[in-house]
């Protein structure tokens, strides 16, 4: 008896807007990333056809998704989000960081336009993919990719593709040198941040949380990002700190706001349900998100996703 498709209704339930239960769509993403990281092209569709959705939080993770797809087919939807000034910047900056994670050649002189785009988040994101795409193209840089599992990060964080690759060495103190390093370019100062991730060590988590002070919004998201990644309890009060600052910049706070449900804490979940209710919708969605993020790792499952087996 042949399998059902399951994309249908993983489509359906990713993108239907009169659903209530976003965490429930994100289940159906992540469903579909994988079945996109597996060569299917309807899955890579699904996916991109959920960008008519009001949530700017679910739309930034779609185009997550789709970078993450090692599928070159996902650019031409990126490349359309990225050219629609009037989307989100949070949405658009993804959506240029996922086209660097692809390593799309051809988007370059798109990344390269918008290099001037208004929007600082948007300016560094094509900055950092313009970098990355080089960077993976550059021949002299071959023996280090080798060393580096090539363009996914090996170990605990296979199958990743990052914003870039981590530094080659360096101990902590000097990367964290690097990171606050506004002189060093900022290709360079993430290669530093994805080897102190690397690292994980308390110290190198103290380290990763001093680039909260960074005067870049992008910049600090992707701090909080990193600390989702490691889900360490040992960053829960830097976490904190910033998921509750109502002055930090929306993108910024609800990326805290996930990392603290990827670590589980159920000291932090009373947190998360005061986000559910703040001001500010990208950070009540995240709440919503980050709850049930937290309730599924402490119920041993394996992979966050809607259809077991499809994650």
């Amino acid at each position: 008896m042949a399998a059902t498709d399951p994309v249908p209704a993983l489509r359906e339930v990713l993108g239907d807007d009169n659903q209530e239960n976003l965490a429930l769509r994100f289940r159906a993403l992540f469903s579909l990333k994988h079945l996109a990281r597996n060569g299917s092209k309807p899955a890579i569709e699904a996916i991109a056809g959920a960008f008519s959705s009001k949530s700017a939080l679910l739309k930034h993770e779609l185009a997550y998704c789709l970078g993450q797809s090692a599928d070159s087919y996902a650019a031409q939807f990126l490349q359309s989000i990225l050219n629609t000034k009037s989307e989100d910047p949070m949405v658009r900056h993804e959506a240029a960081e996922a086209l660097g994670a692809l390593t799309h050649t051809e988007s370059l002189p798109l990344l390269k336009e918008y290099l001037n785009d208004p929007e600082e988040v948007v300016r560094q994101t094509c900055e950092l993919a313009i970098a990355r795409i080089n960077w993976v193209a550059s021949q002299k840089d071959v023996e280090e990719r080798s060393e580096n599992g090539g363009d996914q990060e090996g170990g605990l964080f296979a199958g990743i593709v990052d914003p870039a690759p981590p530094a080659k060495s360096g101990n902590v103190e000097e990367l964290q040198r690097i990171l606050n390093d506004q002189g060093t370019g900022l290709f360079e100062r993430y290669r530093a941040m994805f080897r102190l991730r690397d690292i994980g060590s308390n110290e190198a988590i103290d380290a990763l949380a001093s680039g909260f002070g960074d005067p870049s919004a992008l910049f600090r998201h992707e701090i909080a990002f990193v600390f989702g990644q490691l889900s360490d309890p040992h960053s829960i009060p830097a976490l904190i700190k910033v998921a509750g600052n109502k002055e930090e910049a929306p993108m910024v706070r609800h990326e805290a706001v996930e990392a603290l449900g990827s670590i589980a804490d159920e000291g932090v979940d009373a947190l998360l349900k005061e986000y559910a209710k703040d001001g500010e919708e990208v950070v009540r969605d995240s709440a919503v998100v980050a709850l049930d993020m937290a309730e599924f790792e402490r119920s041993g499952g394996f992979e966050y996703a809607l259809i077991p087996g499809a994650a």
